[in-house]
């Protein structure tokens, strides 16, 4: 039993590791378009403020719990779960930790190959004399599988076979020897990485390399705060929903390395400089870079547009093309940089995302280190693989939105909840404080027990029920119409549209407009792109004008629902193999607090 005999290094090892647990794409991808998206200035305020009430608190919450349950020789979040209460439902509830780990490892590691197989190309200047739309074209010619003459994505799949494999290869070397030194190295690299890029976004200036606005505009942007966001509901979720992704919150990542603390470990200063070290580097960093960059050279208003795609759309659509206006050798520096730090930041993130599952085989079935990380390698390439190959059918936003959003929510709102009111904000409270080298703030406690399982709760019912384009006023006693994205919109299918059926004979347009071009493999109306089934029948024509639900042509027609569906049911399938699976765990004495 190995697994209960490890232990963090240092302090400074363990700080670094957690702030990489933390630090990870959602840092400087997902934040800067999320300020974006809600206004810029307007995010700041309420981000802040979530991070004060929601974040802090819930990442106390798992240091906490985490660190108690470790010195009995639990390392894993079902069974740190089940000293809250003596009802098995608490295990379960572990269980999710387990789920969501999973899944977001699975995903995550796709990403880092992305992130690799674009650290290479820059360097190798691949991107050199690419127009926008060529390096726009670039990124889905390379996660679409189908672009293959041997529908095989080689240059896709051997990116994330080497991803994978360098994850396990450095969770089979344990905690001290292989996450600790892996984050001693890799944090120092992405701080300066992104120092680089900081310091160039900020003397950007209009009328030099391209640019069309100096970089004040930007920042003047983002960091102007309004204080009329404090009214607006949609700004508020937005803001919550980013601490609580950036901080690695509701995953058991937190939980599982802090069991591997010793008894006279800090955690209050280390949970609250963990949590601020994250902050910094999404803040000045993470905000720093993408945003004024994009907006030196679009303005803000056509960056705004470009947010539509999302932080991909930023991220590896348009920084190749901008640092290609740097010149020859500067551009393939930026671009090792800027992708050089993306890919630190997401395997420090990976690898703690994958720990608590390797220590829940090695906790509780009594199985090695090693053995752990391989069978996790197994699951992990298996979960990974319909990502990749369908990828474009909806099924990564399908693992992204239940197992990284739904699941996460969830799971934190169960923490907050069992820590303050089952196992006593007196208990609790006393767990944090213990062998404290700082004296916090009353305030903390009294957030831990009102304020955090509050948030949490009204968060997770706006999702459930939120109303049409986020407009809170539709709210009434006689009903209101749900928004698509909303948790019920998702699970109805309401987003769907004309194409609802699994199987057809016929595919309907989806929007109306006027049809754009008509090729071998696809149709365009009015800026929206449909894809062609082999032998299909085309009933429309260039030029022609449809309706929303037009038939545009006829063949074996397999509509995305399918591939979401089946998506959903496998998610569903694989979390009761994990409870099973944790049913069966060697059972273990529960020592209760």
């Amino acid at each position: 039993m190995a697994e209960r005999q490890q232990s963090w290094g240092s302090r400074l090892g363990l700080i670094l590791a957690m702030a990489g647990s933390a630090v990870g794409l959602g840092n400087f991808l997902r934040f800067p378009i999320q300020a974006v998206q809600n206004g810029g200035g307007a995010f700041i305020i309420p981000y802040l403020v979530s991070f004060v009430l929601l974040g802090i608190p819930l990442a106390m919450i798992e240091w906490s719990t985490g660190k108690f349950g470790g010195l009995r020789g639990f390392h894993t979040p079902p069974l740190i779960m089940q000293h809250l209460n003596k009802h098995r439902f608490w295990k379960y509830a572990g269980t999710m930790a387990l789920f969501s780990s999973i899944i977001i490892c699975s995903y995550y590691c796709f990403i880092e190959s992305w992130i690799l197989s674009y650290t290479i190309h820059s360097i190798i200047g691949t991107f050199d004399g690419m127009s926008e739309n060529e390096i726009s074209a670039f990124f889905d010619t390379y996660l679409d599988w189908k672009t293959s003459n041997t529908l095989i994505p080689y240059d896709t799949l051997i990116s994330f076979l080497l991803c994978l494999a360098l994850n396990i290869y450095i969770l089979r070397n344990g905690i001290s020897k292989g996450i600790e030194r892996v984050a001693k190295i890799s944090m120092p690299l992405l701080l300066i990485f992104g120092i680089f890029l900081v310091i160039k976004a900020f003397t950007l200036e209009a009328g030099v390399d391209g640019v069309s606005f100096d970089s004040s505009v930007a920042f003047n942007f983002l960091w102007s705060p309004d204080f009329d966001s404090l009214l607006n509901p949609k700004v508020w979720l937005a803001a919550a929903g980013q601490v609580f992704f950036t901080l690695s919150l509701g995953m058991g990542a937190l939980q599982t390395y802090a069991s591997y603390l010793k008894e006279t470990d800090d955690i209050a200063l280390n949970s609250v400089t963990t949590a601020f070290t994250n902050e910094f580097t999404e803040i000045v960093l993470g905000g720093s870079i993408i945003i004024p960059i994009a907006i030196g050279y679009f303005g803000i208003d056509k960056v705004i547009e470009l947010t539509s795609f999302g932080g991909f759309g930023l991220g590896f659509r348009t920084m190749p093309f901008l640092f290609e206006q740097w010149g020859t050798v500067l551009s393939a520096l930026a671009g090792f940089a800027f992708f050089g730090l993306l890919f630190f930041a997401s395997i420090t993130s990976s690898l703690s995302i994958a720990q608590p599952f390797v220590a829940f085989l090695s906790n509780n079935y009594d199985w090695s280190q090693k053995k752990s990380s391989n069978i996790l390698f197994v699951i992990l390439l298996i979960m990974a693989l319909p990502c990749i190959f369908f990828f474009s059918e909806g099924v990564f936003d399908e693992y992204d939105y239940w197992g990284a959003t739904i699941s996460l929510f969830i799971y934190a709102s169960i923490e907050a909840v069992g820590f303050s009111w089952i196992l006593g904000i007196d208990k609790g409270w006393a767990m944090i404080t213990d062998h404290a080298d700082i004296h916090l703030p009353k305030l903390f406690r009294f957030a831990l027990k009102y304020i955090t399982p509050t948030l949490l709760i009204v968060i997770f019912l706006a999702a459930l029920v939120k109303p049409k384009d986020d407009d809170w006023s539709l709210l009434s006693f006689k009903g209101w119409e749900l928004d698509n994205s909303s948790i019920i919109g998702e699970l109805s299918h309401q987003n769907i549209g004309p194409n609802c059926d699994w199987f057809a004979d016929e595919f309907y347009a989806e929007n109306e407009g006027v049809v754009k071009e008509i090729t071998n493999s696809t149709i365009v109306v009015e800026g929206k792109t449909y894809k062609l089934p082999d032998n299909a029948e085309v009933l429309v024509s260039v030029d022609e004008t449809v309706s929303y639900g037009n038939t545009l042509y006829k063949g074996n027609v397999v509509n995305r629902v399918f591939y979401i569906d089946a998506c959903r049911i496998g998610l569903l399938l694989f979390f009761i193999a994990l409870c099973l699976l944790v049913h069966f765990a060697k059972k273990r004495e529960i020592v209760h607090f």
